[in-house]
């Protein structure tokens, strides 16, 4: 990510932050506060994303397993 880009959003990030938690910074903290939190909620977003991606792997899994066990008693025991 441009490094102009990340202050950017830091700023407005930190900015909205710090009028939503009533906190009266100056400009630099105000955009050292943002940065953090990009960094830690982008973070934590991916642990939520890895978590949730393993999960839905494991249902789609399990899912397709269903199917498959279906098929075979609908098809192929189900003629004999």
């Amino acid at each position: 990510m441009n490094i102009i880009f990340l202050i950017i959003i830091g700023a407005v990030a930190g900015y909205l932050a710090t009028r939503i938690m009533r906190v009266e910074a100056g400009l630099l903290p105000t955009i050292g506060i943002g940065i953090a939190g990009a960094l830690i909620g982008g973070l934590v977003l991916q642990l939520a994303l890895a978590v949730l991606g393993i999960l839905a792997g494991l249902i789609g899994a399990v899912l397709g397993a269903l199917l498959l066990i279906w098929i075979y008693r609908t098809y192929w025991v189900g003629r004999r």
